[in-house]
């Protein structure tokens, strides 16, 4: 259970940084409101995996998955480019959160 709590916290943290891009100085209540939920989920998950996960695993995995997801979301929303070097790059993340899996 504790890799669900991870990956679904990693979920949440692409949400506050989609999010972030839009709270407009912390003035648009809504997407504030929003930022801070996702926020507060994600790093609950996130401590509730560190509890068994070792905490380094913990916090690159979710890093990772808050990456990948955080640079999938500018892809294919915002217009940011999309690459062949972008995409092996994003193949790199995912497998170093792969080798980090294994070895926990």
């Amino acid at each position: 259970m504790p890799w669900v709590y991870l990956i679904v916290g990693g979920l949440f943290e692409v949400g506050f940084t989609t999010t972030l891009r839009f709270v407009d100085g912390f003035r648009n209540g809504p997407w504030t409101l929003a930022f801070l939920v996702s926020v507060a989920i994600s790093m609950a998950l996130l401590e509730l995996a560190a509890r068994t996960i070792p905490m380094g695993t913990a916090y690159a995995v979710w890093g990772g998955i808050g990456a990948i997801g955080t640079v999938i979301v500018g892809m294919l929303w915002f217009g940011e480019p999309a690459s062949v070097v972008r995409a092996l790059l994003i193949l790199a993340i995912v497998a170093a959160i792969a080798g980090l899996r294994l070895t926990a």
